[in-house]
This record gives structure tokens, C-alpha cells and sequence, in this order.
């Protein structure tokens, strides 16, 4: 039987697309289990019950990530 988490979406910073039945890929910051909230970046349903797999980043990395990214030419 899976183990039950708890998560509260404290902020959320951008949405960055919109796919099928609705869903939307967002960046946000999320408590887990009522730990320290943490930058998290997934798939979420319209009403924000269910989710898909994603990444969870502490705010060194999400810094390390912009560094990154402002340094790639698109």
C-alpha cells in the first residue's frame, strides 16, 4: 500500500504551459509533509489534486539552475 504524503502549495511562481484535459506544468513552491517549503517544478491537475512526477530544489539549487540557464543560447 503506497505511504500517504501531505503537501500545501504555498506560492505559485509561474505557470509555464498547458496540456492535455487541462493540466498545467508549474513552477512553485510546495511544502511536503510539512517540511521546509522547497521550489518544486511538475504536472498539475486543473484542481491541483493530483500531479505527476517532478523535481523538488532547495534554493541553492534553483540558483545553481538560473546560473545554468542564463548561460545556455536558445
Amino acid at each position: 500500500m503506497p505511504k500517504e504524503f501531505k503537501f500545501e502549495i504555498k506560492k505559485t511562481l509561474c505557470v509555464l504551459s498547458e496540456g492535455s484535459k487541462n493540466w498545467t506544468k508549474e513552477l512553485n513552491v510546495v511544502s511536503w509533509n510539512d517540511g521546509e517549503p522547497k521550489y518544486d517544478l511538475r504536472d498539475w491537475s486543473p484542481d491541483h489534486e493530483k500531479m505527476g512526477k517532478g523535481i523538488t530544489l532547495s534554493a541553492e539549487e534553483l540558483v545553481a539552475l538560473k546560473g545554468c540557464l542564463n548561460s545556455i543560447e536558445i
